[in-house]
C-alpha cells in the first residue's frame, strides 16, 4: 500500500487534495496505507490537521516514510515547484502528482522536463476534468459520431476570486487558475492546436488593481479544423463550469460541478429539431482522478502518464497566448493600485 506526502497546505494540499484522499481511501481501503498523510509546507508555518502528521522538512518527510513507497502531491505555487521537484528527487520520491498547472512558462517547462527525466520521475499532473464523467460523455458523443462532425467548442469557467487573488500571489495570471483544466479538455477532445487570439483584464476591487488576474479568454483553432473559445472570469458575482460543443446535428452542454459542496454534473443535449434531453449524475472528478493515480503508481512503473503530452501542450498554448497578450499591451508588469488610491 502508498503512503502520501503533501508538499504545500494551501487551497489546494488542505482545501482539495486532502478531502478527497479521504474519499478515496475509504472507497479502496487496500490502495491506500492506513498510516496518517504527511505533510510538509515550505511557506507557512505547520497547522494542526485532523488525520495528517506535520514533517518540519522534506528530509525529516522522507525519513518518517519510505519515498519508493510514498505518492508526493506538489502543491506549491506554480513559480516554485520545478525547485521542490528538484529537492524530492533527490531524496528519492518517485512518484509525484502535480498541481496545475504543470509550469507557467516554457522557461519552467523545461525546468520540470529535465528534472523529471534526468530522475525518471512518474509525473502526473492534476487536472482531473479529463477523469470527469462528463468529460467521459463527451468523448463519447464525438467518437460514436451520430450527431456529425464536432465543429465548435465553448467553455465558460467564471467564479468570483477578489480575496484569494488579493491576498496570495500564487499565480500570475488568470490563465493560470481555471484555463489549465477546460484546456486539457478542449485538447483531448479535438486534437491539437494553435492560438487564434488571446486576452486578459485586470482585477479592480475595491480601490486596488491586480494586473492580468481579472479575465482570460482564449481562441484557438484546432488542426482538426474545430474551433475553441475559452472564457474565464474571475470577477464573476457568478460561478459556472459550463461546456458547449456543437455537432452538425446537435448541440450538447454540459455543466461541471462548481465547488467540492456539490459533485454532481449535468449533460443537456439539444438535436436540429428543438427535441431536449437532460440528465444529472455524480460526478466526484477528483476523487476518481486520485484514485487512478494511485492504482497506476501501486502497480507496474509507468514513465509518463498518458495524459502529460496534452498538459505539456497546454502550457505551451497558454504561455503563447499570455506572450500575445504581453505584445498587445494588455495587463500590468507588477501588482499596483487603482489611480487615485494608496501606493
Amino acid at each position: 500500500m502508498l503512503h502520501t506526502l503533501i508538499v504545500g497546505m494551501g487551497r489546494s494540499g488542505q482545501g482539495l487534495h486532502l478531502p478527497a484522499l479521504a474519499r478515496v481511501r475509504a472507497a479502496a481501503p487496500g490502495l491506500m496505507a492506513r498510516t496518517p498523510i504527511l505533510a510538509v509546507d515550505p511557506f507557512r508555518a505547520p497547522a494542526e490537521v485532523p488525520g495528517v502528521v506535520a514533517a518540519g522538512s522534506l528530509e525529516e518527510a522522507a525519513r518518517l516514510r519510505p519515498p519508493s513507497r510514498t505518492v508526493v502531491h506538489l502543491c506549491t505555487p506554480p513559480g516554485t515547484r520545478a525547485s521542490v521537484l528538484a529537492r524530492l528527487a533527490a531524496l528519492g520520491y518517485r512518484k509525484i502528482i502535480v498541481e496545475k498547472p504543470l509550469a507557467v512558462d516554457l522557461t519552467g517547462l523545461v525546468d520540470m522536463a529535465r528534472i523529471r527525466r534526468g530522475s525518471d520521475l512518474d509525473v502526473t499532473v492534476a487536472t482531473h476534468w479529463l477523469d470527469s464523467a462528463l468529460t467521459r460523455r463527451l468523448h463519447a458523443a464525438v467518437r460514436a459520431g451520430r450527431h456529425g462532425e464536432l465543429r465548435r467548442i465553448d467553455v465558460i469557467q467564471n467564479k468570483p476570486r477578489f480575496t484569494r487573488s488579493t491576498a496570495v500571489h500564487d499565480h500570475p495570471t488568470a490563465f493560470d487558475v481555471e484555463l489549465p483544466h477546460a484546456l486539457a479538455v478542449v485538447l483531448s477532445l479535438a486534437g491539437r492546436a494553435r492560438v487564434a487570439g488571446a486576452s486578459w483584464e485586470d482585477m479592480v476591487f475595491g480601490r486596488s488593481r491586480v494586473p492580468r488576474l481579472g479575465r482570460a479568454r482564449l481562441r484557438l483553432n484546432h488542426v482538426a479544423g474545430v474551433r475553441t473559445e475559452i472564457d474565464s472570469d474571475l470577477t464573476s458575482p457568478v460561478r459556472e463550469r459550463r461546456i458547449t460543443l456543437e455537432f452538425d446535428r446537435a448541440v450538447l452542454v454540459g455543466h461541471y460541478p462548481c465547488s467540492e459542496a456539490d459533485s454532481t454534473a449535468q449533460l443537456r443535449v439539444v438535436g436540429t429539431g428543438g427535441e431536449v434531453t437532460r440528465s444529472v449524475f455524480t460526478d466526484d472528478a477528483f476523487a476518481a482522478f486520485l484514485r487512478g493515480a494511485y492504482a497506476r503508481y501501486a502497480g507496474p512503473v509507468s514513465r509518463m502518464h498518458r495524459t502529460l503530452p496534452v498538459q505539456v501542450d497546454a502550457v505551451r498554448l497558454l504561455a503563447e497566448a499570455k506572450r500575445l497578450c504581453a505584445f498587445q499591451g494588455a495587463g500590468a508588469l507588477q501588482r499596483e493600485e487603482v489611480r487615485g488610491g494608496a501606493r
